[in-house]
């Protein structure tokens, strides 16, 4: 098997197993159409391999995989600094909504308190 008939295979089963877990709602929308389009650019190279080779001689990069592998790294990174920021932020709220509920769960105790008849009088 050809290196761009594997890279196309690959694209495409990544493509397929990204529709399955947004179709079975695992996968939010706003994440599945970045992996979409990172399969979708794998797929358009995997076809169009000259492209990659006319765009690495643009840039003057010496062999086209060294583009490739540079461009998949910052992307990935870039996803890896996206999904940190993501988690910090619903690591915020979620110690915002655990504070508001020991806020509430003291208004109900406190409310407890104040219904109850006193026994020791």
């Amino acid at each position: 098997m050809t290196p761009n008939i594997l890279a196309a295979v690959t694209a495409l089963i990544t493509f397929v197993f990204i529709l399955d877990l947004l179709r079975r709602g695992v996968l939010k929308e706003k994440y599945a159409v970045l992996w979409l389009f990172f399969a979708g650019m794998a797929l358009f190279f995997a076809l169009f391999p000259q492209v990659l080779d006319w765009i690495s001689f643009r840039l003057g990069i010496a062999q086209p995989v060294n583009l490739l592998f540079f461009v998949t790294i910052v992307l990935l990174v870039l996803v890896s600094v996206q999904l940190s920021y993501e988690l910090s932020r619903h690591e915020a709220r979620i110690r915002r909504l655990a504070e508001e509920v020991a806020l509430l769960d003291q208004r109900i105790k406190e409310i407890d308190e104040r219904q109850r008849p006193d026994s020791h009088e």
